[in-house]
């Protein structure tokens, strides 16, 4: 009969088998190294999203709309950037701007200014070259203008008339025909004029009265002497005369005679 107590290699009940096994296995991997945790890989970007949509579905949900219907929103003003400045000019670039404007209207000024005091002196030149000249041709013209002789009327006229401009001249030439011809022929009729100078001799007694560099008016202070045969002696008569006298282009004329 055989022992009931020996045992034999591979016999036994199966938990203390088990346990034999497990003893070994955790004896070998104690005696192995620990292998190293595999880093974790970062998931990509789809995926992230693709999970947490599945771990949050969403919720679908249905709104019917009024019966008006809807209302479009109001459109936003817009409002201004406030990181973008307004635009302007730099301030040196206005100073500039400004201040050739006013030098422009400083030359402008200068100019219009130069302009007009030349123009007065030019007119100042010229009226006071008229008055010199107007005096001048005022002296010569009064004697011939207002003498005569009945003995040669028509050589006097004739150079009295080369005198006169203008109106006047039409005017003398009548006046001269049909009043003092007839009246000088009849009684021998001398007139002399001489423009009257200082008892001790100088300059004629004449002067300006206004002149522009067209125009000239002559005070003259005339003698004149008459005689004929209704006057037994020569007569003397201090007359004031004031001639005007115009420019032409042969020189000054005498426009009008008017005693004073």
């Amino acid at each position: 009969m055989a022992n009931p107590t020996s045992r034999t290699r591979g016999t036994g009940s199966p938990a203390r088998r088990t346990m034999t096994a497990a003893a070994r296995a955790a004896a070998k991997r104690a005696g192995r190294p620990a292998r190293p945790e595999r880093p974790e890989r970062p998931e990509r970007p789809e995926r992230a999203a693709r999970q947490e949509e599945e771990a949050f579905p969403g919720r679908t949900l249905l709104v019917e709309p009024p019966a008006d219907g809807w209302e479009d929103p109001p459109e936003p003003a817009p409002e201004p950037f406030e990181d973008e400045p307004e635009e302007s000019a730099p301030p040196r670039r206005i100073g500039r701007s400004v201040l050739t404007a006013v030098l422009a209207l400083v030359l402008v000024a200068a100019l219009v200014l130069a302009a007009v005091l030349g123009w007065q002196y030019r007119q100042g030149r010229q009226a006071e070259q008229a008055r010199g000249e107007a005096l001048t041709a005022a002296r010569k013209a009064a004697p011939v203008v207002l003498s005569y002789d009945y003995q040669h009327l028509d050589r006097d006229f004739a150079r009295a008339r080369a005198l006169l401009t203008g109106h006047f001249r039409d005017q003398y030439g009548r006046t001269t025909k049909t009043v003092v011809a007839p009246t000088a022929t009849a009684y021998h009729g001398v007139v002399k004029a001489t423009v009257a100078t200082p008892p001790g001799g100088g300059t004629p007694a004449a002067s300006v009265v206004s002149a522009t560099p067209g125009k000239a008016v002559v005070l003259l202070f005339v003698n004149q002497v008459t005689r004929s045969t209704q006057v037994p002696e020569p007569r003397l008569d201090l007359n004031r005369v004031r001639l005007t006298l115009t420019r032409t282009s042969d020189g000054w004329k005498v426009s009008g005679v008017d005693a004073l």
